[in-house]
């Protein structure tokens, strides 16, 4: 009993696709111009017999059309076996909905959740990177300062090594010069 049921379903979507083609073809295809009062007033220069053979041409084409487009919409689903992925796809359905720890069972709470704490955890990280960066930045800062510092000092002590020196070669050219 269960197994018709299945095979109800399965052709009944396959009906309902096919029904709902028909019906949207009918409607692509069908317009107030089919009206003989309609299609008289996009032919007003025609005499009244021409417009009604012109009317019943244009029914007969329409019709035609309808059928081969319902005949050709027939094969196509033949050929790429339309039921028998509908019949998969509602096999596929029903053993996910049966089965309970089917992992696409997620709500969306849960989902956004998830997200908010992906989220943080990378804030939090990133806010880690951020700070690591600028403690070195310091330490960077830091040790500019102290060399610029020695510098000075050097400079300063090269300064006073160049008075000594100079004051001690201006010593030894006195004492030349006096002795």
């Amino acid at each position: 009993m269960e197994k018709r049921s299945e095979i109800e379903v399965a052709s009944s979507r396959k009906s309902n696709l096919k029904k709902s083609f028909k019906l949207a073809l009918r409607s692509l295809l069908t317009t107030p111009s089919l009206q003989p009062q309609e299609f008289s007033k996009a032919f007003p220069k025609f005499s009244s017999a021409e417009q009604e053979r012109l009317h019943r041409l244009f029914i007969q084409v329409i019709s035609s059309l309808h059928g081969n487009i319902e005949d050709d919409f027939e094969s196509l689903c033949d050929e790429t076996q339309v039921g028998t992925i509908l019949d998969m796809v509602d096999q596929v359905v029903e053993e996910q909905s049966l089965d309970p720890l089917y992992p696409d069972k997620t709500n969306v709470g849960d989902v956004g959740r998830s997200l908010s704490e992906v989220k943080k955890n990378e804030i939090q990280h990133m806010t880690y990177l951020l700070e690591k960066a600028e403690e070195e930045k310091r330490k960077i800062g830091a040790r500019i300062d102290h060399l610029k510092s020695e510098k000075q000092g050097l400079s300063g002590s090269t300064d006073a090594v160049e008075k000594k020196l100079h004051s001690v070669c201006l010593g030894a050219q006195y004492k030349h010069f006096f002795f």
